[in-house]
């Protein structure tokens, strides 16, 4: 009899374990780490004075950041991973930053 309790709590332990993980595969740990993970990329690039990264919007997947949005140029792109490279955590970068057009001086957009 002991040794078919002792198998139920067992099964409930294994269960429970499982259990622990959501729908989207990652268990309730890599969810808030990724949860940190973005919120300081996004804290990074909300500091850093020599850019505007305003519309820049950060999602961590598995220490994996996607960085997505609008800059104002190539080196505000590159900038952009740099800072979150420099977040602990962090896996690699996926860059899919827009670079804006910026209307020449006489009034033209760039091309």
């Amino acid at each position: 009899m002991f040794k078919s309790i002792s198998g139920v709590v067992v099964l409930f332990a294994v269960l429970g374990l499982v259990g622990c993980q959501s729908m989207s595969g990652k268990t309730a740990g890599e969810t808030v780490s990724d949860a940190s993970i973005s919120t300081a990329v996004q804290s990074k690039l909300t500091a850093d004075r020599v850019s505007n990264f305003t519309r820049v919007d950060v999602d961590t997947e598995r220490g994996i950041v996607n960085l997505s949005g609008v800059v104002q140029s190539a080196e505000q792109k590159a900038r952009a991973s740099e800072l979150a490279r420099q977040v602990n955590g962090v896996k690699r970068v996926n860059n899919n930053l827009q670079v804006q057009d910026q209307p020449s001086k006489t009034g033209k957009l760039s091309q």
